[in-house]
């Protein structure tokens, strides 16, 4: 009889693991999702580091007094790969990820800097390539890069181009647009078709082929925004459902304010190539990120005027209403199936599909 070995010792280090113990030692994929993991990690490293008010509300981007001016000011960083999508590249999003957390405020973006990281060996032709779709993205937004910086990593210590982006943009006086205002009766209302940005990065980061091509939704949302404030400056909340998707927007909205979510999952706008895609790949399109859609929380006496504005604006034609703020299981997020059932709707624990931005 052949002899029974004992097994190697295993090497953890190895391992990876899309839904990581939220004790790991080390940090993990997940840590950049956008869903538990990026919470506890800002939650209970960063926000205790550097404090302060303003950190603490942890919205979009953060919204300061100057003089007689109100400001709102974001900072985000870039490292999507590949560069080049359907749709759109790093420096496509590196503008239209500031721009959008700006509006996420009302603020209407003023200014831009922008920081490039490059990795040692990276064609000029590329960086270049990326240079030009992040001015004309900027051009596109009506917002100036005015400053910026340049860095260098050695070779394999980089993935080509990384971006970092800031902003600044003015808040229009009446407008006060944050997580904790959700309040009961709110409507909830998405901007149109979700799911787009992460299938597409996903389909050609991956060779996937799901017979028709997917392209990103990648957008700067100011005018839409904007469209929505000249029908009323009390929007109640406004977020961009980027890494971790609807689904963590939602969450992190309810946790905010201490009030309950209620969606009809039939009526989130899930377009049919997403949806086929998530079906294949055992994917949740609620929790597949966006770079061009925004969710808003409106009073519902405003809410049929706001809809009407935002299906006028290009960016907005395919808006819908999918639920409502309710006082019930406030800190939750509950959607209305199908078939007549409710489900929860989670924070995810990481994410679906790491570097989507």
């Amino acid at each position: 009889m052949a002899s029974i070995q004992a097994p190697a010792e295993l090497d953890f280090a190895g391992w990876t693991c899309p839904l990581p113990l939220r004790d790991h030692p080390r940090v993990v994929m997940g840590h950049g999702g956008g869903g538990a993991l990026s919470a506890e990690l800002v939650e209970h490293v960063f926000v205790p580091a550097f404090g302060g008010e303003v950190l603490a509300d942890l919205g979009d981007s953060a919204v300061l007094t100057l003089g007689d001016a109100r400001l709102a000011f974001s900072t985000d960083s870039y490292v999507v790969r590949p560069l080049f999508f359907p749709g759109g590249s790093i420096g496509d999003l590196a503008v239209n990820g500031t721009v959008n957390d700006l509006a996420m405020s009302g603020a209407r973006a003023a200014y831009l800097s922008c920081g490039f990281i490059l990795e040692e060996g990276v064609e000029t032709e590329v960086v270049g390539r990326v240079a030009k779709a992040l001015g004309d993205a900027a051009r596109t937004a009506d917002v100036q890069v005015v400053t910026g910086d340049t860095k260098v990593v050695e070779a394999g210590h980089g993935d080509g181009v990384y971006i970092n982006t800031s902003g600044i943009g003015l808040i229009p006086q009446g407008v006060d647009i944050r997580p904790q205002r959700a309040a009961p009766g709110d409507v909830v209302i998405v901007s149109g078709e979700i799911g787009l940005h992460g299938v597409a990065i996903m389909s050609v980061r991956e060779g996937l082929e799901f017979g028709v091509e997917i392209a990103s939704d990648c957008a700067a949302l100011g005018g839409l925004v904007q469209a929505m404030l000249d029908v009323t400056p009390d929007i109640h909340v406004l977020r961009d459902p980027t890494r971790g998707g609807l689904a963590a927007s939602l969450h992190e909205i309810a946790t905010a304010a201490g009030v309950g979510v209620r969606i009809e999952e039939r009526a989130v706008p899930v377009p049919p190539q997403v949806a086929n895609a998530c079906a294949i790949l055992g994917l949740d399109p609620l929790y597949v990120a966006n770079e061009g859609k925004l969710v808003a929380f409106v009073p519902r006496e405003e809410a049929d005027a706001v809809l009407a504005a935002m299906r006028a604006h290009p960016l907005g034609a395919g808006a819908a209403v999918i639920g409502e703020c309710v006082t019930e299981h406030p800190g939750m997020v509950v959607a209305r199936t199908g078939f007549g059932g409710t489900r929860v709707v989670d924070l995810p624990l990481g994410e679906q599909l790491p570097r989507i931005c």
